[in-house]
């Protein structure tokens, strides 16, 4: 059985990134290796729109686990590419130190 809905099943590989909150998506991204990140972020980028049409037909809250996995796998794109994009690293350079963010909604 898939993690993820039918149509998305080639972003199998890459499941360890659907992580439930902002925190261990963050995390994720700092441990990971920049080739790691380039990796899923060239794998996701183009499906973006077709997962995002695809979720939209959901309500928000109440998704099925399989298009759960694939919400939190497209945020963590969001989380990662300015990784890619403007930093070329995993961290922020000269970013806030991530340990010491409080996240009011993960509390």
């Amino acid at each position: 059985m898939s993690s993820l809905p039918e149509q998305f099943r080639d972003l199998e590989p890459f499941i360890g990134w659907s992580l439930p909150t902002e925190r261990a998506r963050n995390a994720r991204r700092l441990a990971s290796s920049m080739d790691e990140i380039t990796q899923f972020y060239n794998a996701m980028v183009p499906r973006t729109e077709a997962i995002l049409e695809y979720l939209d037909r959901f309500e928000l809250g109440k998704l099925p686990e399989p298009e759960q996995r694939l919400l939190n796998l497209t945020l963590a794109l969001a989380e990662i590419a300015n990784a890619v994009e403007l930093y070329k690293n995993p961290a922020v350079i000269d970013g806030f130190d991530p340990k010491r963010l409080l996240l009011m909604h993960e509390r």
